[in-house]
């Protein structure tokens, strides 16, 4: 009987994505671990920076969580009053999440050490390079699934 061979981890494509992760990920928590938030809390509060007031579905789906985990840290940043909810107008059964002036000032006062990891990365692994990287991302993430799941 053949034995089938798995590839070398250091040519496995989840373990790098993994690696990759935490090289980008480890210094990007110690700064948000200096103003009190994780990097979900961070996440959520960057895509309503970004997209304005948003449902919770969405939400989820743009800061990649899942919306149970997604329920608690909105309850979380609504405690530190970064974020606040409203019924939405139209449909009463949903919420409408939007970024308060506090968590815009987070944001702000954070940007020019967020700016300075993102210098490094691009200054270490080269502007092209780090462009063709997150190319090849999305494209990877757009890939329909095995199954269709």
């Amino acid at each position: 009987m053949t034995r089938i061979q798995a590839p070398e981890t250091n040519r496995s494509l989840p373990i790098a994505l993994l690696r990759a992760r935490e090289k980008v990920m480890g210094p990007i928590r110690d700064m948000l671990a200096d103003v009190g938030v994780t990097e979900q809390q961070w996440r959520v509060l960057r895509v309503l920076d970004e997209r304005g007031p948003l449902d919770p579905t969405e939400i989820a789906d743009r800061s990649c969580l899942l919306l149970p985990s997604l329920t608690r840290i909105l309850q979380t940043l609504d405690g530190k009053g970064l974020v606040s909810r409203a019924p939405h107008p139209t449909d009463r059964r949903k919420q409408v999440v939007t970024i308060t002036d506090a968590g815009r000032h987070l944001i702000a006062e954070n940007l020019v050490e967020s700016q300075r990891l993102n210098a490094w990365l691009r200054d270490s692994f080269g502007q092209d390079k780090l462009d063709t990287l997150l190319d090849l991302l999305n494209e990877l993430d757009a890939l329909d699934r095995p199954g269709g799941r």
